[in-house]
């Protein structure tokens, strides 16, 4: 990946905007910047659009929807600012995150009326951190699901050009730091070069770069990786070649509910809902009301980096909701019995640990951690209980930006005509995996998508 002077000979092929990174982010954007009247071509590396957003719950957080009022769900852009900087400690850019959150409404609405999206709000239970339930998804509540509705609508613009099997490796800029072009690699080793007038990266973080996440993350470089190979830090190198800002390398978007070892997503709603988790011991370890990203950090900590995950069927009933809750379930990583030791029997558990454990929650209103317990959620009969360990989801720093995603420089002042969305771009989560915030990995990707786009 290098930075070097615009080619002599020009460009065979020129569009208004390229996008490097076919995900949802690069959808949207190309989605935003047709609407503009503007020739768009997308590079995708992968033979297939994926991305980061194929492997989430494709669930994007946003306030004063059309979808939560007929829920009777009220919140405003505000509140939802509000949670953004109480999670991430005040650390966030304020002026990033009252765009992201003002204009994330009018982003599902988008999506609905515009392209068809049929988005409904996760009604049943609430995320950590979220003072109002404002989780916005498919009817699959996947990501996949979303990936490819917004690879339908880009094929049905005609200013939208895809090109997959095609792996930027060089962009070309002038001495003022203007992007003029990029070149790409295909499959076979041959390769291209197309100029833009604006260039927008939505190629994700660097949670696949194992050298990178050992030098920014380093409390979580043990973990599994649960993101797309291709996050590779390019935008990170790209950015360096041109004197970019960068911002809260640190923080990254971990997940402590992986079922293990069939390394698929158990939905943190079995938390929310009142399970919890313990550990070899049979014995919990942490306050689970946290969130899932603090979880990664915590599973990791206990006894051979894993531990178990103990819920009932109400709340099993509310996680099949979610694909991956199902496929847990079809590939036989989620047991079932009907007592604490026929439970703690079948996951490998020491059995009077277990029921000690379970029976203190019978009665228990908060506990040494700090966790709060709703009376109304006490598990009861039959059980359920999952392996699980933790699992780097994403990076959350990167190149830093204006409200609308244009690239800063380090020595100050923005670069002018390149844009970052998405991983590529410094999200709104402040430092470390504290800060993050259900959803704020899809709300940089979608919404500064579309800001990037229309810019």
């Amino acid at each position: 990946m290098s930075v070097m002077p615009p080619p002599e000979d020009g460009f065979p092929l020129q569009f208004d905007t390229v996008i490097v990174g076919g995900g949802a982010g690069g959808m949207v954007a190309a989605l935003t910047s047709a609407e503009k009247g503007r020739s768009c071509l997308i590079l995708e590396r992968d033979a297939v659009q994926a991305g980061s957003t194929a492997l989430s719950a494709g669930l994007i957080p946003a306030a004063g929807t059309s979808m939560q009022a007929a829920a009777g769900i009220r919140d405003s852009p505000s509140a939802f600012a509000t949670d953004i900087q109480t999670k991430a400690r005040g650390e966030a850019d304020g002026a990033v995150v009252q765009q992201l959150c003002v204009q994330s409404g009018p982003t599902i609405e988008w999506l609905t009326e515009t392209h068809g999206m049929p988005f409904s709000v996760v009604t049943d239970f609430d995320y950590p951190g979220h003072s109002a339930r404002r989780m916005h998804g498919l009817p699959s509540r996947a990501g996949q699901e979303l990936v490819d509705r917004l690879r339908e609508a880009c094929a049905a613009v005609p200013e939208i050009e895809t090109l997959t099997g095609a792996q930027v490796t060089t962009l070309f800029a002038e001495t003022g730091g203007r992007v003029t072009g990029v070149a790409y690699r295909r499959p076979d080793g041959s390769s291209d070069r197309v100029g833009c007038d604006r260039l927008i990266l939505a190629c994700n973080g660097f949670g696949g770069n194992p050298e990178m996440v050992a030098a920014q993350t380093p409390e979580i470089r043990e973990a599994l990786y649960f993101g797309h190979d291709g996050n590779q830090g390019d935008a990170l190198v790209w950015g360096a070649g041109l004197g970019a800002a960068t911002r809260h390398l640190d923080a990254f978007q971990g997940h402590g509910n992986v079922a293990h070892p069939h390394g698929i997503l158990v939905t943190w709603a079995v938390m929310a809902e009142g399970g919890i988790q313990v550990n070899r011991e049979g014995k919990r370890f942490w306050n689970e009301s946290q969130g899932y990203s603090e979880a990664a950090r915590e599973v990791l900590r206990q006894p051979g980096g894993e531990a178990y995950a103990i819920f009932d069927s109400r709340i099993a009933s509310i996680a099949r909701q979610f694909e991956d809750f199902r496929a847990a379930e079809t590939a036989g990583a989620i047991v079932t019995a009907d007592t604490p030791e026929a439970l703690a029997a079948r996951l490998g558990l020491p059995g009077p640990a277990l029921v000690e454990t379970m029976l203190r929650l019978e009665s228990m209103k908060a506990c040494s951690f700090g966790r709060i317990f709703d009376p109304t959620k006490r598990l009861r009969p039959p059980y359920h209980g999952v392996r699980v360990t933790g699992a780097l989801f994403h990076t959350q720093g990167g190149l830093d930006i204006t409200p609308d995603g244009q690239v800063k420089r380090a020595a100050g002042g923005v670069l002018p005509n390149l844009y970052a969305v998405g991983g590529a771009a410094c999200g709104v989560s402040g430092s470390g995996d504290a800060g993050y915030l259900s959803g704020n990995g899809l709300l940089s990707a979608v919404v500064l998508g579309r800001l990037a786009g229309a810019a």
